[in-house]
């Protein structure tokens, strides 16, 4: 048997950000995930954390984990998913590491993914924006603050991680007149920036405390804002700037909304998917692609190009071939409640 902790913490501290380059987020998601499964692991096999083997972690338990992660913890098919791309990431690592566990590694990385549905994204109005942004009271110190990331996070189109993480280096000669972003992938790009961004970064570093933090948004304790922290003070606002705009009400305005509320409004302007797909720091296009499904007005440009079709009226004519009468027979006798279905032509 194989000791799971010592390849583990391997696979996290060294293996991860040090000979795959990830991102300090990807290494906290992943370590999230295993410290899901490893607690369901000794809760369902009755042992310590620090007892579990590698070959505890069979096909089998890691699909009862998958499930229990929808059933009980309610969480979406995209987030089990996410889990599952970070365990198979792990038995990879496994694959050449412990060779007597090659076998596991590989039915592990087996399971399949889960079918998801291709669902609209959610987005705000210029109204909305304009409500929320200006939903932060400027006279207080907090809410300085949060009017600079909110401005920041809509205008730039950034992903949490991304803003959460900006330092004063990330600002080209220490003006705000562009940023630098290291996005998804260590993909870099520099944004130009509002001059009512700017102002309001300006505002926000006037009266930011002055500690040992590098990161340029903190929370009430002088400590690095958190994602969490974020979303709480982001509904806060939200609820605020419902009463100017009651839509906002009905829409579910998460941080990564404001990047979508973004792409949209880039869109809308430009009119050219990839340059917001160059704003986004996206890697392919078919990435932003999710945008033009979600706009109507590229839906109308595509009506009022095409005129209705004159088709003239037929009449159907039965086929007489034999072979493609007996498909027929059978088509219509498998179709759901007895329905004809659509009769296959003879060539």
């Amino acid at each position: 048997m194989t000791a799971l902790a010592t390849h583990l913490a391997a696979f996290l501290r060294e293996h991860l950000p040090r000979e795959r380059n990830v991102s300090p987020h990807t290494v906290t998601t992943y370590a999230n995930c295993f410290a899901l499964l490893v607690r369901f692991a000794a809760n369902h096999l009755k042992r310590r954390p620090t007892d579990l083997t590698i070959e505890d972690f069979d096909p089998a338990l890691i699909m009862a984990f998958l499930d229990h992660s929808e059933e009980a913890r309610k969480n979406s098919p995209r987030t089990r998913n996410a889990r599952l791309a970070a365990i198979r990431a792990f038995f990879r690592y496994v694959e050449y590491r412990v060779p007597a566990c090659l076998d596991l590694a590989l039915r592990v990385r087996a399971v399949p993914t889960k079918r998801t549905d291709t669902t609209l994204i959610d987005y705000l109005t210029r109204d909305e924006i304009t409500a929320l942004l200006d939903a932060p009271d400027p006279q207080s110190r907090l809410g300085t603050r949060d009017r600079a990331m909110l401005h920041l996070a809509y205008a730039g189109g950034l992903r949490v991680a991304e803003l959460l993480s900006l330092q004063m280096q990330d600002f080209p000669e220490r003006s705000l007149a562009t940023v630098h972003i290291i996005g998804k992938g260590r993909r870099e790009r520099i944004l130009p920036l509002w001059r009512e961004t700017q102002a309001s970064l300006r505002a926000w570093l006037a009266v930011r405390p002055q500690c040992q933090a590098m990161e340029i948004f903190l929370n009430a304790h002088g400590e690095p804002m958190t994602r969490d922290g974020f979303a709480f003070r982001l509904a806060k606002h939200v609820a605020t700037a419902a009463k100017k705009q009651p839509s906002l009400l009905r829409k579910r305005v998460t941080p990564h909304v404001l990047r979508h509320s973004c792409a949209m409004h880039t869109l809308a302007a430009t009119g050219d998917i990839r340059k917001v797909a160059l704003w986004l720091g996206h890697a392919s296009i078919q990435s932003t692609e999710a945008y033009l499904r979600a706009d109507p007005e590229e839906k109308l440009q595509i009506l009022a190009a095409h005129g209705s079709p004159l088709v003239k009226p037929g009449r159907f004519r039965p086929p007489a071939d034999p072979l493609i009468m007996m498909l027929n027979d059978v088509r219509k006798r498998a179709s759901p409640r007895g329905r004809s279905a659509p009769g296959i032509q003879s060539p």
